[in-house]
């Protein structure tokens, strides 16, 4: 089992003829993904050419829209590889044509763009959105829709959810010989499309996820918000790890999120927050991923 992105997930890449977008298409085929296609529309009609799982050759259509997209390959779930300034048009676009799953890799989309296109999903209620300014989500050795490494961890029984990219990377590596079910970089901007709770919700769901390691960043209000959700509905094990102990006050580090005002919003208060509902914290991405391990031997 996995959260959101299953054997099922058909995916179309907005952008696929771009560098971005040529580069990781080719990456998410390696990873198992059913890539039926692109979207840019002074290319459609056109093809390009890739190598799937198997080493076979295929030739992916480019499509007009992501309506014509979904009508002509049945797609589900879109990744989206599009500059900062035209990225709330192509995501209006897929929520409009129905697209299921929407993952939004770009960098640097105005917030206000953000807060608009989330509002527009959520009135609409038929799309997912995870991002932006994030690595997308893995089932590993099934479908990758995004940016991370396939090669870092195989299947398992972990359940991840992060706003770091690099430090979902790094936990993937850690604990690579248990697995994961799935792993999530949700991003680190103010405004993102699927949240630590959305994520906690699927994973407490999944009968495959048998314990969770959620990393948050210093700013905002969101590990907060999600301990208050673990104490009261989360029954699986949670390990969490905060990054920014070092950060000093009142200055942006990294994300645009990652700003801390007073005592609010540290990785020390974050922390608190955590185990005061139950969720065991380490100080290190390495110190975490072992008290991950201790909860996986004491599970069997």
């Amino acid at each position: 089992m996995s959260i959101f992105l299953n054997n099922n997930s058909k995916v179309i890449v907005q952008g696929i003829t771009g560098g971005e977008g040529t580069k990781h298409t080719a990456l998410m085929l390696k990873a198992g993904s059913d890539i039926v296609g692109g979207v840019n529309a002074r290319k459609a009609g056109t093809t390009v050419s890739h190598v799937d799982a198997s080493g076979a050759d295929v030739e992916l259509p480019v499509f007009g829209s992501v309506s014509e997209a979904i009508e002509k390959t049945g797609a589900n779930t879109s990744v989206v590889f599009v500059p900062p300034a035209f990225t709330k048009d192509a995501v209006i676009e897929a929520i409009d044509a129905g697209i299921e799953l929407l993952v939004v890799i770009t960098e640097g989309v105005p917030v206000q763009d953000t807060a608009e296109f989330f509002a527009y999903a959520q009135e609409k209620g038929t799309t997912r959105i995870i991002g932006p300014n994030c690595p997308g989500i893995i089932t590993p050795g099934v479908s990758l829709a995004g940016i991370t490494p396939a090669t870092i961890s195989g299947s398992g029984p972990i359940g991840l959810v992060s706003k770091s990219g690099t430090l979902t990377y790094q936990m993937m590596f850690e604990l690579a010989d248990y697995g994961f079910s799935t792993a999530i970089g949700i991003g680190g901007d103010p405004i993102i499309g699927t949240t630590h709770i959305d994520a906690l919700a699927a994973f407490e769901a999944d009968p495959e996820t048998k314990a969770i390691v959620m990393i948050g960043e210093i700013g905002g209000d969101a590990e907060e918000r999600a301990a208050a959700y673990i104490a009261e509905n989360v029954t699986k094990p949670v390990v969490g790890y905060v990054a920014g102990f070092t950060a000093p006050e009142g200055k942006t580090m990294g994300h645009a999120g990652a700003i801390v005002s007073g005592s609010s919003g540290t990785a020390e208060a974050k922390k608190e927050a955590l185990e005061a509902a139950g969720v065991k914290v380490g100080k290190t991405p390495s110190e975490t991923a072992e008290l991950m391990r201790a909860i996986l031997k004491d599970l069997g």
